[in-house]
């Protein structure tokens, strides 16, 4: 008959539980892992499935009893830090996002709103679609398993210990986060640029004719501008993208090792 002590269990779910909560927060705050589309079943199922795998590649746990205060500060602290990771990578689909709104700023859009599941309000179209297009490049270059892999690097950067982990880490996030403007603004740039010229030219036809009507002309032509500019800037905007989510996943081992140190 099969036996076992307190401690035994104990250090079975601290094994389990302390590393599946880490890999709950990334999932809950990460870029397609938190697809509000998904079902709830489906995500549980992936940490766990995902915890099972790693488990027995991780460090040694803390001898500290799950049900204890230690415990579950140990516990925060793990979801903590998959949350500081999530939204770090979260950042670079904000800074498209930001792209998507000047853009449809410019081109007279803004009022074209569509509902967004993923954000639960209305978001506009061109917005929507440049996050779209963001996930389907994420998809492609593997970004959801770069995104598992420096999950499993931060155990080994980071492991789960006793120990809070250092506040340097929270300035390294705020310090890329700047790129939420900054890569938004470069990413519109271009459309931003070839509507400002079709404005200054609508301006300078309002002067030469007064009798023209500015206003039933210059939104057909500013929309049909932004469309032509739009059209084709499309074939860069993989290779910015694809830059942006590089730095985003240098940006997570930064936020790592300011953590460790």
């Amino acid at each position: 008959m099969l036996s076992f002590t307190s401690a035994q269990l104990d250090a079975w779910i601290t094994a389990f539980l302390f590393p599946l909560a880490r890999i709950f927060g990334l999932l809950a705050s990460a870029p397609i892992f938190n697809n509000a589309a998904q079902p709830q079943r489906i995500r549980l199922g992936v940490g766990l499935v995902i915890t099972l795998a790693i488990v027995p590649v991780l460090p040694p746990m803390p001898a500290v009893p799950p049900g204890s205060w230690l415990g579950f500060v140990i516990l925060a602290q793990q979801i903590l830090i998959g949350v500081l990771l999530g939204f770090t990578l979260r950042i670079a689909f904000a800074a498209i996002d930001v792209a998507g709104d000047l853009i449809g700023m410019q081109m007279s859009l803004s009022f074209a709103v569509f509902y967004d599941p993923q954000n639960a309000g209305q978001t506009p179209v061109l917005s929507e679609f440049l996050g779209l297009l963001a996930m389907l490049i994420f998809l492609a270059m593997n970004g959801h398993l770069l995104t598992l892999q420096v999950l499993v690097e931060s155990f080994r950067l980071l492991p789960i210990t006793a120990t809070p982990f250092s506040a340097g880490s929270f300035a390294s996030m705020l310090a890329w986060s700047s790129v939420l403007f900054s890569a938004g603004l470069l990413l519109a740039l271009p459309l931003i640029t070839a509507l400002l010229i079709a404005n200054l030219a609508m301006g300078v036809l309002a002067r030469v004719a007064p009798q023209l009507n500015i206003f039933a002309v210059g939104f057909p032509v500013t929309l049909t501008a932004g469309f032509i500019v739009l059209m084709f800037s499309i074939p860069y905007f993989g290779t910015a993208m694809e830059r942006l989510f590089d730095s985003a996943f240098r940006a997570m081992d930064a936020v790592l090792r300011a953590a460790a140190v």
